[in-house]
């Protein structure tokens, strides 16, 4: 007898680096829609793991401002920072299996070195065999295999990425003791029981990564779909290092009517002046994957 699929859970995973902007929202209500369409749940995590980047009131400001869009998350909102022993477990069983190492080289030493399709360096190999600057601060990288990876993006399409050479081994704890986004983003998935990753394309090409750290672990892997990212006319992209201004919480209906615009849901023109509510009613009722774009980027205009 064939068990039941299990309930569909997606989630919303901001860096609390400043104020919910334009760019943020596409995300935040692509994968709320996405899980709402398919009476599933919808998970809200603050991507916090990166001390020194983190705002004092940002996830607070975050989580006002999906309020009063009406995008209502379930259960309780989890915190990566509060989950360092949980990722310092999860490394120890890594390095039982040898599947890590220390290295030593820094990131001036590596910035000479071709970059894989995310913008990092391809790191070489220094420190396969041991430290190359034995008594230096390490971080732990994660070993890679000659692997083909494939997976069917729900957005995109086929992704094929070949890890030892267009990611080479990657950083799962750096020199200063933080755990990366790469290691936490899989475990935090696992253990909140996320079935799907509706995102910005901006990670697509970090998923080969998380997929291959999943099945290391042994953890079953997601349904992921990338949505487009907005830029700007130059091509680059809206964040808050680019100084994207942020959602006006006074008046968020012209936001989500333009940021399902953007999803290729054509909401009606009349909708624009509606609040929050009526706008994101009719979203309820009329969302298809199937019609956002299969683009990474598109140009948003104010």
């Amino acid at each position: 007898m064939l068990s039941k699929p299990g309930p569909v859970r997606g989630r919303f995973a901001p860096s609390p680096t400043g104020p919910l902007h334009f760019g943020s929202l596409i995300a935040a209500l692509g994968s709320f829609l996405e899980a709402r369409a398919q009476r599933g749940e919808w998970r809200v995590r603050i991507d916090d793991i990166d001390a020194p980047r983190t705002v004092p009131g940002a996830a607070d400001a975050i989580l006002r401002t999906l309020e009063h869009c009406g995008l209502f998350w379930d259960g309780e909102v989890w915190y990566q920072s509060q989950r360092t022993e949980r990722y310092q477990a999860v490394l120890e069983q890594l390095s039982r299996t040898e599947q890590v190492y220390p290295c030593t080289c820094t990131r001036r030493e590596l910035a000479g070195y071709p970059r894989g399709a995310d913008g990092s360096p391809l790191y070489p190999g220094h420190c396969r065999a041991g430290p190359r600057q034995p008594g230096r601060p390490y971080a732990f990288r994660l070993r890679v295999t000659n692997t083909q990876l494939t997976f069917l993006d729900a957005i995109q399409g086929a992704h094929h990425q070949s890890l030892e050479r267009e990611a080479g081994d990657f950083v799962i704890r750096r020199a200063d003791g933080l755990f990366t986004y790469q290691l936490a983003v899989v475990v935090d998935d696992a253990d909140q029981g996320m079935t799907e990753v509706i995102r910005g394309s901006d990670l697509l090409d970090s998923t080969p990564r998380q997929l291959y750290l999943q099945a290391l672990l042994g953890l079953p892997a997601l349904r992921y779909g990338h949505l487009p990212i907005a830029v700007d006319e130059s091509g680059g992209k809206l964040s808050k290092q680019t100084h994207a201004p942020p959602l006006d919480d006074r008046n968020l209906g012209p936001a989500l009517w333009k940021a399902l615009s953007f999803l290729g849901q054509q909401p009606p023109s009349g909708l624009l002046r509606e609040p929050p509510t009526a706008i994101l009613g009719w979203a309820l009722v009329h969302w298809r994957l199937e019609r956002v774009p299969v683009v990474r980027a598109q140009i948003w205009t104010r």
